[in-house]
């Protein structure tokens, strides 16, 4: 009777989460910037021994839309770079990306892991000190997978949607996001690892990094210039991936050869992004590859060009699974421009809170917008202004419930986006 209970339970709880994804995915949510990011720094999600033996502390920081009402929310794991010996949660390689998705309407968990390889830097990492740390890795992924399905089943403090959770990794971190996604049985890890007498291995493939129990499965996975220790681990019906990498590669290789630490300690022979890709492709696992031609490692780190294409393909991505978009693995329908700095003093929005009606005045804007439109908490679309060729706007508050709302503005060569109290 207790059985079919909570059966008749999460099949409710699932139909409700069903409807609001629905309804977010009627607007701009998942495809355009609509919120701001809000952080909640150095949140504890396990523990485990180092590579040194010593006890460490495993932390994330977690990215929010501010003011976002939804009860189930997609979540990106993000994992940083760092050859498995440095790099953080708030390093450029993954900084930018958790602010945008965020800004999007994803939950997004930047981590830090284990960090080191036994042998580093005397005398010198080998195979095995490299296989091992990126277990540890993988092992501190599913941890976190695990602490928000904990986190969801107890205090639901994150409103996560449990059947949209999703893994990211740049460099190291997309080591951690394939080996995740396609290394689900011990008994195919390297013999020469040793995961019984070095520090911090055991658990078999779930590990002992914490919140054990739950699962630790994720819908899919993205690769930003990682690789894979073996293709032959992916199997029919394994997770869809999105692979970005450039072809020019001097860190991790493009296709497959063999890794060198730092241009100096060669590790291990893996497959890269081009290989990853024409596996998934041989075994029918939908997946997007963009290439970056004629780029070395990690070209989204400080060139907006490659920054932008990185998120607009990983967007198109996840829409797919989240919303049922068609999957598009080309660059298309450019996310929001930057918005400039000063915002309020171009886009002023008055009285606000507001009680019957709003004027949104664009009047110090260089040009006449091309698009307005105003979004709730959630991000659902809830009015669009058509008189493209005003600069003012008064709105009625009529139909609107009291709440948190954010117009957003589109011009020829600018994105701005503003809030909106309403109060009844």
């Amino acid at each position: 009777m207790k059985k079919n209970l909570y059966l008749v339970t999460l099949a409710a709880s699932f139909l409700f989460a069903q409807a609001e994804l629905d309804a977010q995915c009627s607007g701009l949510r998942y495809r355009d910037y609509i919120f701001t990011d809000s952080i909640a720094s150095n949140i504890t999600y396990g523990s485990n021994v180092s590579s040194n033996n010593q006890t460490t502390t495993l932390k994330l920081d977690v990215h929010m839309p501010q003011g976002d009402t939804a009860s189930a929310r997609p979540l990106i794991v993000l994992a940083h770079g760092g050859n498995f010996l440095g790099g953080s949660k708030t390093g450029g390689d993954v900084l930018g990306l958790a602010n945008s998705w965020a800004k999007m309407g994803y939950v997004v968990a930047s981590i830090d892991y284990r960090v080191g390889m036994t042998n580093f830097p005397f005398p010198g990492p080998d195979s095995s000190d490299a296989t091992e740390a990126v277990l540890r890795g993988v092992h501190d992924a599913r941890a976190a997978v695990r602490f928000f399905r904990k986190d969801f089943a107890t205090t639901n403090t994150y409103r996560i949607d449990t059947s949209n959770i999703f893994f990211a990794g740049v460099s190291a971190g997309g080591f951690m996001a394939l080996h995740l996604a396609y290394l689900d049985d011990i008994a195919e890890f390297p013999s020469w690892a040793d995961t019984i007498n070095r520090p911090g291995l055991t658990g078999g493939i779930e590990g002992n990094s914490g919140n054990p129990g739950y699962p630790s499965n994720v819908r899919a996975v993205i690769n930003i210039c990682g690789a894979l220790g073996d293709t032959a681990w992916i199997k029919p019906g394994d997770e869809p991936a999105c692979l970005l990498h450039g072809d020019q590669d001097n860190t991790v290789p493009y296709g497959s050869a063999i890794i060198v630490l730092l241009g100096s300690y060669p590790l291990l022979y893996v497959d890269g992004s081009y290989s990853v890709n024409a596996k998934l492709d041989q075994l029918g696992i939908e997946n997007c590859f963009e290439t970056h031609e004629g780029q070395d490692h990690v070209p989204h780190v400080g060139n907006t060009l490659y920054f932008d294409t990185t998120l607009n393909i990983s967007r198109n991505f996840l829409v797919h699974y989240i919303c049922g978009d068609p999957l598009n693995c080309s660059y298309n329908n450019p996310i929001g421009m930057e918005e400039h700095a000063a915002v309020s003093d171009l886009v002023r929005v008055y009285p606000n809170p507001a009680s019957t009606s709003v004027r949104l005045d664009l009047s110090r804007l260089a040009s006449a917008p091309q698009q307005v439109r105003l979004f709730d908490a959630s991000g659902r679309l809830v009015r669009t202004l058509t008189d493209n060729t005003s600069m003012q706007y008064d709105i009625s508050t009529a139909g609107l419930p009291s709440g948190l709302y954010m117009f957003v503005i589109n011009g020829e060569n600018y994105y701005y986006s503003s809030p909106l109290q309403v109060t009844h």
